[in-house]
């Protein structure tokens, strides 16, 4: 909230959003799980924690409200009397009262259902009695209907108040409408009151601040007041007196002599005297505006003897100002502030407290130790020095003075080793050491590296003249490189090696000439030995004849690979005194079929078959019979498996809100 005093309050709701927010919330929290064959004691208790949790949530809605639309009686009396003017105390207090009784109520309601439920006999019966619980409660606020509103436009308007702090300090501007109270706190503070010429432009108090004397003061701008009984005041001229009243500030008394306001001298006059009262114990200053149309000394003598008496009045101090020229303004804002200040000192200083503070400050008052007067030193130089004056041509040169002569800002660079402070002043354009790691730079600058680069780039240029860079070679910049290369040529040996082990690792190890022995040298040895090597002989001839047969197959089969594609599908010639080669055919079938020593004695594709014909009918009816399954991606007659459809999604859950036409 920016009031002072009046904390934020949320949103009120309308009666049926209040009813909408609390029943779904109960429905969201105590959701209905219950079954006719459960027993009858875990019913009651589930209707009864409904009825319960329903009136917790209205009871805990309803307090939030009243707790935070502030009490009139807490407030500062300055608010409480606002409060009153723009929203009547008693229709506001008659608001509050009917939610508390609501939410009275509602826990009545409560309590009685919750005991009519402890003797619920069947699911029916304890439902009904909720049903009843519910809409008893709902009906107590739907009752609330009014009041509801009420308080959200009351809520809406405090939101919109300026924040007035009654305890801070504050100037008060008051007068007639259109005297000049919305131009002048325009001029002394940030704010931005719309300044129109006719009268009750300002509806509502408006605030702004200023600094003076580093303390922060409040200006409040106030609706003008016409001078007639307070009770024919309306709501708009009623906050300014309520402002008056109760405020502890300095009041500023606007008047326009000119009369371009509408109301005439007298009538400013006669306003002042009416609400002269509310002016007790605070300081007043009679504020004349537009004096750059009509000053005070231009007035007649009736009129001017009318504003005189108000000025002679006591505690009363006259300022003339203009807003228009701004004449006068900053002078009425320092004589409000200090009036006001010196008026809280006084004040605090009648007040009870102040003894109790003087009592614990003391004031240390030195004594003199002899009579001898002790005056003040002050030395020849300080005496003689010379004011400085810019027309002066011996005056002292200042650092913009050579600047100026030597091009001015940008250009000039100032020297800041001129003004250093050594035991030798020749030191001053030395050359600062760099210091790093604890040595100085300088040290380790080579005064030869120009002539030693010069020397490296000849070299280079000889080198490149002569071809030495011309060669495919891979040319090493440095030892680093060349010892990189030749760790990678040992690293790739290393891999290398270690792959060769691990392919020898369930290897024999033999020799390599131990393998190389003949059958006769294994005879020989075998004989020497005394052992009879005739069997293995033997045996070792006929494994030989068998490997001479097999790689004499291999290669008559690759021939027959390598034949042409018409030879291959063709007869061979038959040449006299010659063998046909063995040769493989297709059948009609598409198997191969191989003639000579390897062909069969018949073919079992045409077993049960009269002829080839017959055979390749039964083909072609075999194939038109799988045609259907094969469109159905069936494995055979007996595939009965029908493949899903839909996604395995829709079929499982609890079927909810929205479309169905996919299931």
């Amino acid at each position: 909230m920016s009031t002072s005093g009046l904390k934020a309050i949320a949103p009120v709701p309308t009666a049926n959003d209040f009813l909408d927010i609390v029943l779904s919330k109960t429905q969201r929290k105590t959701p209905t799980v219950i079954h006719k064959n459960f027993k009858i004691s875990r019913i009651r208790n589930f209707y009864m924690r409904k009825v319960k949790f329903t009136q917790d949530t209205f009871e805990e809605k309803l307090g939030a409200i009243l707790n935070e639309f502030p009490m009139l009686d807490e407030l500062h009396p300055f608010l409480a009397s606002l409060m009153n003017v723009l929203y009547d105390k008693n229709h506001y207090k008659l608001a509050l009262g009917q939610l508390r009784t609501a939410r009275h109520l509602i826990d009545q309601v409560a309590k009685d259902y919750v005991r009519l439920l402890k003797f619920g006999d069947s699911l029916y019966r304890c439902k009904q009695l909720k049903k009843a619980a519910l809409g008893r409660m709902a009906t107590i606020m739907k009752r609330q209907k009014d009041p509801l509103a009420y308080l959200e436009q009351v809520r809406q308007h405090i939101s919109r108040l300026p924040a007035i702090d009654p305890n801070t300090r504050t100037l008060l501007i008051c007068g007639y409408p259109n005297v000049g109270k919305s131009s002048f706190i325009n001029k002394v503070t940030r704010a931005d009151v719309d300044v129109q010429p006719y009268a009750f432009t300002t509806k509502s108090l408006f605030v702004g601040h200023l600094d003076y004397k580093y303390l922060r003061w409040q200006v409040i701008d106030t609706p003008g007041i016409l001078d007639h009984p307070l009770e024919d005041m309306n709501t708009i001229e009623m906050q300014s007196i309520t402002a008056l009243a109760h405020l502890k500030s300095c009041i500023l008394y606007f008047m326009d002599l000119s009369e371009q306001c509408g109301y005439s001298v007298e009538a400013q006059c006669k306003l002042f005297h009416s609400i002269k009262p509310l002016f007790a114990n605070k300081p007043v200053v009679l504020v004349i505006n537009k004096i750059d149309v009509t000053r005070l000394d231009d007035l007649d003598a009736t009129n001017r003897a009318l504003v005189q008496e108000i000025i002679d009045t006591e505690n009363v101090v006259c300022v003339q100002v203009s807003c228009y020229s701004e004449e006068g303004v900053m002078e009425l804002k320092n004589k409000a502030c200090d009036a006001l200040l010196a008026h809280r000192v006084d004040s605090k200083m009648k007040g009870s407290k102040v003894n109790s503070i003087i009592n614990r400050i003391h004031v240390a008052q030195p004594k003199a130790r002899d009579d001898l007067v002790r005056e003040p030193f002050i030395p020849e130089a300080v005496k003689n020095k010379k004011k400085y004056d810019k027309n002066d041509p011996e005056r002292r040169r200042l650092e913009r003075d050579i600047e100026a002569e030597e091009g001015g800002a940008g250009v000039y660079n100032m020297n800041i080793k001129k003004n250093y402070m050594l035991a030798d002043p020749e030191w001053k354009m030395d050359v600062i050491p760099e210091i790093m790691d604890g040595k100085n730079v300088a040290d380790f600058i080579d005064p030869d590296i120009a002539d030693k680069l010069e020397a490296l780039e000849r070299e280079e240029e000889k080198l490149q003249a002569e071809g030495f860079y011309d060669n495919d070679q891979d040319i090493m910049d440095s030892e680093d490189e060349r010892e990189a290369e030749e760790a990678k040529v040992a690293l790739d040996a290393k891999l290398r090696s270690q792959h060769t082990k691990k392919s020898m690792k369930h290897s024999a190890r033999l020799p390599r000439t131990a393998g190389l022995r003949t059958l006769s040298e294994l005879t020989t040895e075998l004989t020497k030995a005394g052992l009879d090597p005739s069997r293995i002989q033997e045996r070792a001839e006929m494994l030989a004849k068998v490997r001479s047969e097999q790689r004499k197959r291999k290669r008559d089969d690759e021939m027959d690979v390598d034949m042409d594609g018409e030879e291959a599908e063709g007869d061979w010639m038959d040449v006299d005194g010659e063998d046909s080669p063995n040769k493989r055919v297709k059948a009609n079938s598409g198997a191969a079929v191989t003639k000579g020593k390897r062909e069969p004695r018949s073919n079992r594709q045409l077993a049960g078959m009269r002829d080839e014909a017959q055979a390749s009918k039964a083909v072609k009816l075999r194939n038109l019979g799988q045609r259907e399954r094969n469109m159905q991606a069936r494995a055979g007659e007996s595939d009965r498996h029908i493949r899903v459809k839909l996604p395995k999604h829709l079929f499982s859950g609890k079927r909810k809100m929205g479309k169905t036409d996919r299931r």
